[in-house]
């Protein structure tokens, strides 16, 4: 349309143009001694009207003339940019489509194109990861060398898979070096880094510092505070396993550590344990009390025999005390069965273990009967409980096994 309307115009000015040269009877006289050169306005106008159409497209030529090399630059720059681009996402797109190999070879070619400083060190994480899931570790080194010398600013980027390949190649402390470079450039650390960060102290089995981790993740609202939990317990339990063979450096871990995590059974649990190896029954006796006292745990209910003292009467009356409110944990009337044991009281023992054994029956409460029985001298009753025991053991060991 719009083209329609340019010709209907060109027309009706030719139409104009026509019709005005048809009544005009006007001529020019050019004097040049010796020269006089009588011209009609028509002619003459006509005659400017070309030179100025060749006069315009003779500057034209020579613009486009000028600017060709610079033309022709610029379409060779978007050619490698496109190109380059493409390469770029076909070595994306095979990465995440796990074609390594495909991956390397089109994010390397893209390196060689030598984009921007930012789509360089992309290509490079790229062909550097592709490398280590090819196990051609190497030449993932000389991609993040690459990367380093020709996008030194990106550094976050090229530090963090650094560290992750490094975690995944079961290199923990290495990984851990290059995460606390990262610390001193000055910014925030990205909460991946963080993440990293807890997966290579959890390797290195570094335990107070994987705690001002999860405390940072928690704040930061960035992991699931039922994995928190998890971790942070076994931060606990491994921290105190350490200091066992130290009871000042315990006693001041279990005085820091805070009342609610203290609830926490598995970790009363983990704590009685350690004092108890220590041989401070007392500490462990009191652990284990007021853990059961806040919240049940079965399984510091049988540890409470472990931790026998001179007041282990006292220690019974307790645990009876706890019976009325679990009858039927077997865990319970297991340690009232060795506690009893340990004051001799043999009918009260033989009565708890047995009971223990009708609500669950598992081989503890069978060697234990075992060696009571074995006091008594009833050796053919102790073989019994010997037997069935190792039978219930044997077959635990077996359904771990399947798991």
């Amino acid at each position: 349309m719009k083209w329609a309307l340019w010709l209907l115009a060109l027309f009706s000015v030719a139409v104009a143009v026509t019709l005005a040269a048809r009544y005009n009877n006007g001529y020019v006289l050019v004097v040049a001694q010796p020269y006089r050169v009588e011209l009609s306005l028509n002619l003459l106008a006509v005659l400017l009207l070309a030179v100025i159409f060749i006069a315009y497209f003779a500057v034209r030529l020579a613009v486009i003339t000028l600017r060709l090399p610079t033309e022709v630059g610029e379409f060779r720059s978007r050619r490698r940019h496109e190109k380059a681009r493409t390469r770029m996402l076909d070595g994306l797109k095979a990465f995440f489509e796990g074609r390594y190999a495909q991956a390397e070879k089109a994010s390397s070619a893209a390196l060689e194109l030598k984009e921007s400083p930012a789509v360089n060190a992309i290509n490079a994480m790229v062909a550097a990861r592709s490398a280590h899931e090819l196990r051609k570790y190497s030449r993932r080194d000389e991609f993040i060398a690459l990367a380093e010398r020709n996008a030194p600013k990106e550094i976050t980027l090229r530090l963090m898979t650094q560290a992750e390949l490094l975690l995944d190649e079961h290199r923990p402390d290495e990984a851990l070096k290059i995460l606390q470079s990262l610390t001193t450039t000055g910014t925030r650390q990205p909460t991946a880094a963080l993440r990293l960060e807890l997966k290579a102290q959890q390797r290195s089995k570094n335990w107070d510092a994987v705690l001002d981790l999860l405390r940072e993740l928690e704040q930061r609202d960035a992991v699931d505070m039922e994995l928190v939990r998890q971790l942070r317990r076994r931060a606990h339990v491994e921290s105190l396993k350490s200091r066992r063979l130290n009871p000042q450096a315990l006693k001041e871990y279990w005085q820091n550590t805070s009342s609610t995590d203290k609830k926490d059974g598995k970790l009363a649990a983990a704590a009685a344990r350690a004092y108890i190896s220590m041989g401070d029954s007392a500490t462990a006796r009191q652990i284990i009390e007021e853990s059961l006292d806040n919240q049940w745990d079965s399984e510091l209910a049988e540890l409470y025999a472990q931790c026998t003292g001179n007041d282990a009467i006292r220690q019974i009356e307790r645990a009876e005390a706890w019976l009325k409110s679990h009858p039927n944990d077997a865990s319970l009337l297991l340690a009232l069965g060795k506690l009893c044991v340990h004051c001799e009281l043999w009918g009260k023992a033989q009565n708890y273990l047995e009971a223990s054994l009708s609500v669950e029956p598992d081989y503890p409460a069978h060697l234990a009967l075992a060696q009571l029985n074995e006091k008594l001298g009833r050796p053919e009753l102790a073989g019994d409980h010997y037997s069935k025991g190792l039978e219930l053991a044997l077959k635990r060991l077996d359904a771990l096994a399947q798991e």
